[in-house]
């Protein structure tokens, strides 16, 4: 059976999607340059200062993954769903250690994707393509969850089909090939102000409406000891290996993800990009915070064979609908979302890597200014 209708919350979502596919359309203007250029189009001109690399970078990493799989996780199994808190933790100082020295040979050689500085460094255009392949193949499963995401934020409105997800993917889409790398910038901004909004009214308003934290912990606890097999609110010490080789080998991985390295190669220096590995760990702790919203859903009783929908399920029945549309609003999570990792896999994921690599060798053989 399908939830019933919110009429008040879908307008309010309805709104909050206009501005930001207003704001994506009008990003085209921002900082006014040749969007034929890839450069340009795909990282913006390499020059975004700390703030709006701050936003954009965590708008790559704490997508829709962080307000549906990471409470989804706690929901259905507990402690181990933390796994995302200490990986995000072991990121910030590979970020700090090695990630100005790709920006600054990148920026010094003019390449745009990982492919492009592969292929520079060691002059074999099959490895590049390998690894533009590699970086597409990557992406496929972290695009699936964006728009499981973004599906089950519509269906907790009340709207059944994949007409409006289409709709949704195809706007998004419309104004990133527009606008380029900026549109994600600039709503990126928007974005995560809704996001800080939303979980500072979250951790307040939820627990008090269920009598505490205390009786939260002992709700969840309760519960997970029902399910098939039974989860914890500690970490059982037979999940320490796979806990922590999870956590490292997810720290590792994630900055190589290609949505995610655009952000870093937009950074207008090294420097910028050392001040946010500083910076992004306020995001690990609204993260922190994001993950309890699985313990409260159980405390509230949500019950829910697909653990995807708990989060907006939790939403939809603990807030006022007008508040309620405006939290799944962010869930849509414009940039950091769905739409944004479908629409930014071909940004410079495709055109240069792969397009470049099949040319000719010639270029390729620089060897050139790696070191």
């Amino acid at each position: 059976m399908n939830p019933a209708i919110h009429p008040i919350a879908l307008v309010v979502f309805g709104a909050c999607f206009l501005l930001v596919t207003v704001a994506g359309f009008l990003a085209s203007r921002w900082r006014t340059a040749d969007l034929n250029s890839l450069e340009e189009w795909g990282l913006a001109g390499r020059k975004f200062g700390t703030l709006i690399t701050w936003f954009l970078i965590g708008g790559d990493f704490y997508t829709a993954y962080t307000v549906i799989a990471v409470p989804a996780a706690l929901y259905g199994v507990g402690a181990y769903g933390f796994f995302a808190i200490p990986f995000c933790i072991l990121l910030y100082p590979y970020m700090m250690l090695v990630l100005p020295q790709l920006w600054a040979v990148c920026h010094r050689n003019g390449y745009v994707t990982l492919a492009d500085f592969v292929r520079g460094r060691y002059g074999s255009r099959a490895l590049s393509i390998a690894i533009a392949l590699t970086g597409i193949l990557a992406t496929m499963p972290y695009i699936a969850l964006q728009l499981v995401g973004m599906r089950e934020v519509i269906a907790a409105l009340g709207i059944s089909g994949e007409l409006p997800l289409i709709v949704a993917f195809v706007i998004l889409a419309a104004y990133t090939y527009t606008s380029g790398l900026r549109a994600p910038a600039a709503i990126a901004i928007v974005k995560d102000v809704m996001l800080y909004i939303m979980v500072l009214a979250a951790i307040v308003v939820i627990p008090a409406k269920l009598g505490g934290y205390g009786h939260v912990f002992a709700a969840a606890g309760a519960a997970l000891k029902l399910h098939t097999p039974p989860g914890s609110l500690i970490l059982p010490s037979s999940q320490y290996l796979s806990y922590s080789t999870l956590a490292f080998g997810s720290a590792l991985g994630i900055v190589l993800y290609p949505h995610s390295i655009t952000g870093v190669l937009s950074s207008s220096s090294g420097r910028v990009i050392r001040r946010n590995a500083a910076l992004l760990p306020a995001y690990n702790l609204l993260l922190a915070l994001i993950a309890l919203l699985g313990f409260m859903a159980l405390a509230a009783g949500i019950h829910t064979a697909n653990t995807s929908s708990v989060v907006p399920l939790l939403f939809v029945k603990m807030f006022p609908d007008w508040f309620a549309g405006f939290c799944l609003a962010d869930w849509r999570r414009s940039p950091g979302s769905g739409g944004y990792h479908v629409d930014r896999l071909g940004e410079p994921v495709y055109p240069q890597p792969l397009w470049r690599a099949a040319a000719s060798q010639d270029d390729s053989r620089r060897g050139v200014a790696q070191r």
